[in-house]
């Protein structure tokens, strides 16, 4: 069966993990999930991940028993796509989560795209 919405299955795989409290999960292999576990490993919401031969292996993180990750939100979808401007990048959770943005430079945080002043797509959100 295939997957309609990938990214939308990645961040699924997410949540239900850490609802189960499973210490790690394997996700199918892609481009933009590795660029996505890259930003979630370098803004301290899991503890590594692994590129394998078909899967990526995410080691999930937990403070003091709660999961290190609160929300996912996938915000542009395959039906609808949601682009922003530099000066549209809204705030997550007053400024305690973070955005995920497909740009022309690659997948980066809201704030790094602030930083090099280029909008995108709107992927998903993070708190």
């Amino acid at each position: 069966m295939a997957v309609i919405d990938p990214i939308a299955d990645f961040l699924t795989r997410i949540r239900n993990s850490l609802k189960a409290l499973h210490k790690e999960l394997y996700v199918p292999k892609s481009q933009i999930k590795l660029a996505i576990a890259d930003i979630l490993l370098n803004e301290g919401y899991i503890k590594n991940y692994e590129e394998l031969e078909r899967d990526i292996r995410i080691e999930l993180k937990y403070v003091q028993g709660t999961p290190a990750i609160k929300g996912l939100k996938r915000i542009s979808k395959p039906s609808c796509r949601q682009y922003v401007g530099v000066k549209e990048i809204p705030n997550v959770q007053s400024g305690l989560g973070i955005n995920i943005l497909s740009t022309s430079k690659g997948v980066m945080d809201g704030s790094k795209s602030r930083e090099y002043h280029i909008g995108g797509e709107l992927l998903c959100q993070i708190w």
